[in-house]
């Protein structure tokens, strides 16, 4: 089964959508499943993430790599967590 990377967003995020042309290429190239949480959906992401979505993740919402990145350096962070 593939890994998750989980990006965690919310309805009408508009940095979600700048960050996707990003995210793709990573999933792409670790053979990763994309699974988009949104946080409005649970207090507890909502109060660690709202000011800062685009978050992504492997599972560990300690351990996440937020919003602006560039496609090289989330490969670099999904790298060194694999």
């Amino acid at each position: 089964m593939a890994v998750e990377l989980i990006l965690y967003t919310t309805l009408g995020c508009t940095l979600c959508e700048k960050a996707k042309p990003e995210i793709w290429p990573v999933v792409e190239m670790f053979g990763l499943r994309l699974r988009q949480v949104d946080i409005a959906e649970d207090d507890e992401l909502m109060e660690r993430f709202s000011r800062s979505i685009p978050v992504v993740g492997l599972g560990d919402p300690e351990d996440t790599c937020p919003w602006p990145f560039t496609r090289t350096q989330l490969a670099e962070w999904v790298s060194t967590r694999l």
